[in-house]
């Protein structure tokens, strides 16, 4: 990646007193991809955001934040953004020292030169030392008790003594704080390669009670023999087997279906999530209910947590509400808990898979077929207790035939119906309705069994049916 977006700044800044801070320092001094541009000017960050605008060409150009007079400018074909804030504190100086982390808390001026770094950020960064900027840095913004996490895990720094100390004080803070921002920071670190060391270290910090309670309350949940980890750290292992399949799934699933579910795995869902970052949404949550549905067998002592699927779908949609997520977000991973399970039921039927059976789970998980077969395999894999070892083979078998089954219902929907509603309603002398709707079912489910291929066959099907009724 050019540095393009740093030319075109540079040009239409040129002459002003403007410097590139934070993060973009940071990037450029490890060598990473320039694309998020940090600017402060010492003038108005609005004129200074239309001028990059006009010099990008149609560029789009708006506030980012009234309270703080941020702008952000985004280039046509998204290939990096620019935020612009006004300077503050009085001088280029006062203004790092109001920064988050010494990693942020260096400059270089627009048109290039020395590097301006007060704190040290430099050192702090050739240490992996993740360092606070200012004994008030987490009182001024609770925020930055995620940040800390989450710029730990993304850069692999590692937060000295005592700027854990102070983000651990501040933590029951981030109540105060909004959830848009809040989420914005979950989801970058459960976007991670080190997501898991990120819930593990918001645990630590104390913040994980403050923003994801329900996780908290996974914690000292024991299972039945047949899991070997209490319900918590179960969850952080489904987390590390679900990260492991998103990144090679051709290592649990052969290469027969690695490039399709890659490609399935790299779709935009919602909320800048790929469909595969929002599967590790779904592996956080998709036991979230069983402390609320924990119960112990009379008859032989086996812990058990009945409907904790339907209820952790509900409550996934509440976690993800809270945190003000997207609609399509809150649906997708209520579906991946509500339908965790239906694979593992199906371990015990007949095999190979009666066709009726495989349309029964493609249409009752439909539209995260694929997906929660991914979850259900991460879930058996990270279930290591009692017969174990038979009860991962069996699971693997079950999920080998239905992930090629989903795929492909995936790529190409279910089977066009061959006979309408109000076709049938017309030529059986019936209402409308509930019945007309089984019917259909009916149909669609034969259909995709290969029992009836034609009109006519649908037909005279629906007509032994009803003479039957």
């Amino acid at each position: 990646m050019s540095d393009d977006g740093l030319q075109i700044a540079r040009a239409a800044l040129a002459g002003q007193p403007a410097w590139l801070v934070g993060g973009a320092v940071r990037d450029r001094v490890l060598g990473r991809p320039l694309t998020d541009l940090d600017l402060v000017v010492d003038g108005d960050p609005e004129q200074a955001a239309r001028a990059i605008a006009r010099a990008a060409g149609k560029a789009a150009c708006f506030a980012l934040s009234e309270d703080f007079g941020a702008w952000r400018v985004i280039a046509r074909d998204r290939a990096w953004q620019a935020d612009l804030e006004r300077l503050r504190g009085g001088s280029l100086e006062e203004d790092l020292r109001l920064r988050d982390f010494t990693v942020n808390a260096i400059a270089e001026p627009i048109e290039g030169g020395r590097t301006i770094d007060p704190l040290g950020g430099l050192e702090d960064l050739s240490a992996r030392r993740l360092r606070m900027a200012g004994p008030e840095a987490f009182a001024d913004d609770p925020l930055r008790v995620l940040r800390l996490v989450r710029i730990a895990v993304e850069m692999d720094l590692e937060p000295e003594e005592q700027t854990g100390d102070a983000a651990r004080a501040h933590a029951g803070e981030l109540g105060s704080v909004s959830a848009e921002r809040v989420f914005v920071e979950l989801r970058r670190i459960l976007s991670s390669a080190r997501a898991r060391h990120g819930i593990e270290l918001l645990d630590e910090l104390g913040a994980m009670a403050a923003v994801l309670p329900e996780l908290a309350a996974l914690q000292g949940i024991e299972q039945s023999r047949f899991h070997h980890l209490d319900v918590y750290d179960h969850t952080l292992e489904v987390l590390d087997r679900t990260i492991e399949l998103q990144a090679d799934p051709s290592a649990v699933f052969g290469e027969e279906h690695a490039v399709a579910l890659t490609a399935l795995l790299d779709e935009p869902l919602a909320n800048e999530l790929t469909r595969g970052e929002a599967l590790r949404w779904g592996a956080l949550l998709h036991d979230a209910a069983k402390p609320l549905t924990r119960g112990v067998r009379p008859e032989d002592g086996r812990v058990t947590f009945i409907g904790h699927d339907a209820q952790g779908a509900e409550l996934a949609r509440t976690v993800l509400g809270r945190l003000r997520a997207s609609e399509r977000l809150r649906a997708h991973v209520a579906a991946l808990a509500r339908n965790h399970l239906r694979l593992g039921f199906l371990v015990h039927e007949p095999q190979p898979l009666a066709p009726r059976t495989v349309y029964a789970y493609l249409r009752a998980c439909d539209p995260v077929e694929v997906d929660v077969t991914l979850l259900s395999v991460a879930d058996r894999l990270a279930t290591l207790g009692d017969n174990a070892e038979r009860a991962i083979d069996a699971h693997m078998a079950v999920a080998q035939g239905m992930l090629r089954d989903a795929l492909r219902w995936r790529a190409e929907g279910p089977p066009r119906p061959l006979v309408r509603g109000d076709e049938l309603a017309a030529e059986f002398g019936i209402a409308t309705g509930p019945w007309v709707g089984e019917l259909l079912g009916e149909l669609a489910a034969a259909q995709y069994a290969g029992e009836i291929v034609t009109r006519e066959q649908a037909l005279a099907h629906v007509r032994t049916r009803t003479a039957s009724s």
